[in-house]
């Protein structure tokens, strides 16, 4: 999905405007603590601010000096075709400049807020200016066929040279004409592109499909290139890939869309089913299968509208169907519905500073935020103006049992998670969900069907071993002392056997409001093994301003001191305190030790 701009109101002299511009993009103000009085949300630093959401690839327009964006964003600068637009307001309103992302959309953004403020747009991209055209980025409904080109046919452009323009494109109307560059608008494919001869292929065309379950995406892909071929067009002219909503997790179906870079819509059996009387090859056997006379033929024609007609009927080979319809005109939007995903994010301990950048840009995309409410609120401005569904402590199956099911009704979810997703926090439950029948309490089938990715963030243990020094620099474990669904045995077990091979020891859950012997339990069994003045390290609500650190003896570790947000980390046997001048910081040697001193003596 699209990602809505910010907004920023960083004072009180353009409030005002900030408040006008938010209004015409549909987008969220985010205010200076202490300068604007009214906003959506309220940051502290500016330059952390814009920084965060432009590593989450928000579009940001800062009612503010241009330097103050440029400054804040200018550490993340890396890919001009990724980045999100960035745009800069003067307090009066009185111009626009679009900083970063013209040909991402920051040049129609300006024009767009300079037209509705009365204000001069200062776009400084050369087609737009010298043209009044980006052709590397057409609009809506047409797509570039060579894009590669493009850069040395604006430079002809912008040297004096003009255009003959085949097809029509009206958007193309206004370029001066000449010979220097042939501009063609067809979906038909060209053989003969060359640096001088650009394509814009208007997206007038719909591939629907079908197959059987696990096709092989080779067979898929060339039943797709055969189609495409016999038609004589071009691949960019695809608007979409259309299916039924029974084979939105064919990987044959999934990696075609991918592959021709575009969006995968899905339709229900109903929907397909109503356009019966206008398939060429109704199946009675379909129909018997599926609950649709039709399933290519049909999905193509219903993303391509009612004025539509099929181009290539239906085409199969032994796993695999595919059709192609044409619309009378460019497709802008899309029918149907998305392929559901579930993002499985950890935020890491909560500052922003230790979220990557992949999991700010899952979060910013997803429509529903699902988690523990804290998690949430530790998400800061990226959670503003987001659906989202608190869930308490105890809750956790419902919470990835409902956020899969909200992702099954093809929505973009993002299940928030502490530290990292998959140790300790819900990504296990996740998959062991999707891994269950509907017999055994699993979920649906569409919920089964969603696109779950899992991205890593700082755990605990991470956290914990950065601040201390490098007590994780050899071998190492982590045991969760929470006996509410592992049994207590297998708990001593496991402590046991990690006493008996001197890991260092991360402990997640040492104690709760009910439960507080099992860590002087771990402390009392692991003294059996390791010296007493092994160093521990208790590290309490890290990465959060109240963050506290300190170092006992494992001897001296005390349980009334470790709370529920307290990671212990225990050495092992080798493990030391190096005494610098700013305080202890621990550390597992790996054996560089013994190679050190061997050039010692040899010296």
């Amino acid at each position: 999905m699209a990602v809505k701009p910010v907004v920023l109101a960083l004072s009180a002299s353009g409030e005002a405007v900030a408040h006008r511009v938010a209004a015409v993009l549909g987008a969220q103000v985010h205010g200076r603590e202490g300068r604007v009085a009214k906003a959506d949300a309220f940051f502290p630093n500016a330059l952390d601010h814009a920084r965060d959401l432009f590593a989450a690839g928000v579009p940001v327009v800062g009612v503010c000096a241009a330097g103050i964006l440029i400054r804040a964003v200018a550490p993340l600068l890396a890919d001009k075709t990724a980045e999100p637009p960035v745009i800069a307001v003067s307090d009066d309103g009185a111009v626009v400049v679009p900083l970063l992302g013209g040909h991402r959309g920051a040049n129609r953004l300006a024009a767009q807020i300079a037209g509705a403020l009365g204000a001069v747009a200062a776009v400084t991209t050369a087609g737009d200016v010298a043209l009044g055209v980006a052709l590397d980025e057409p609009p809506a409904g047409w797509r570039l066929v060579n894009r590669t080109d493009a850069k040395g046919a604006m430079a002809a452009l912008l040297s004096g040279g003009g255009t003959r323009v085949l097809g029509d494109a009206p958007w193309l109307a206004d370029l001066p004409a000449g010979e220097a560059v042939r501009l063609s608008c067809t979906i038909e494919a060209q053989a003969d592109l060359g640096a001088d001869h650009l394509q814009f292929a208007p997206q007038r065309l719909t591939l629907g499909l079908g197959c059987a379950r696990d096709c092989d995406p080779a067979e898929m892909a060339a039943l797709v290139a055969e189609v495409l071929a016999e038609a004589g067009v071009a691949p960019q002219a695809v608007q979409s890939v259309n299916t039924i909503t029974l084979k939105a997790d064919e990987p044959a179906i999934i990696d075609l869309a991918r592959a021709l870079d575009v969006p995968l819509r899905l339709f229900a059996a109903a929907e397909l089913e109503a356009l019966t009387p206008r398939l060429a090859n109704p199946s009675e056997v379909v129909f018997a299968e599926v609950g649709t006379h039709g399933v290519a033929e049909a999905a193509a024609l219903a993303q391509a509208g009612v004025e539509a007609t099929l181009l290539i009927t239906k085409r199969k080979t032994a796993n695999a169907t595919c059709a192609l319809a044409l619309a009378p005109a460019p497709i802008t939007t899309l029918a149907g519905r998305a392929r559901g995903r579930l993002s499985v994010v950890g935020i890491g301990p909560g500052q922003a500073a230790w979220r990557t950048p992949e999991v700010s840009r899952l979060v910013a995309e997803a429509e529903e935020l699902v988690g523990y409410g804290l998690y949430i609120d530790l998400l800061g401005p990226l959670a503003i103006g987001k659906q989202r569904s608190d869930f308490p402590l105890g809750g956790e199956e419902d919470r990835c049992r409902y956020a899969l099911e909200q992702a099954g009704l093809g929505k973009n979810v993002a299940l928030v998670c502490s530290g990292d997703a998959g140790i300790y926090a819900m990504g296990a439950l996740v998959f062991e969900l999707l891994d269950r029948g509907p017999d055994q309490m699993g979920v649906t089938d569409a919920a089964r069907r969603v696109e779950v990715i899992c991205s890593p963030g700082v755990s605990a243990l991470q956290g914990a071993a950065a601040r201390a020094g490098a007590p994780l620099g050899h071998d190492f474990c982590a045991i969760s002392l929470s006996d509410l669904l592992t049994p207590r045995g297998d708990i001593i077990k496991r402590l046991q056997a990690a006493a008996l091979g001197d890991f260092v020891i991360a402990f997640y859950n040492p104690v709760s409001l009910r439960r507080r012997t099992l860590l002087a339990e771990a402390r009392d069994i692991l003294l059996r093994h390791r010296p007493a003045e092994t160093p521990v390290m208790l590290a309490s609500s890290l990465g959060r301003p109240e963050e506290h650190i300190r170092y006992r003896r494992l001897d001296q570790l005390d349980v009334d001191e470790v709370d529920m947000l307290t990671v212990v980390l225990v050495g092992s046997s080798h493990s030391r305190l190096a005494q610098l001048g700013t305080g202890p910081r621990m550390y597992t040697p790996r054996g560089y030790a013994r190679k050190i001193d061997g050039d010692l003596a040899a010296g």
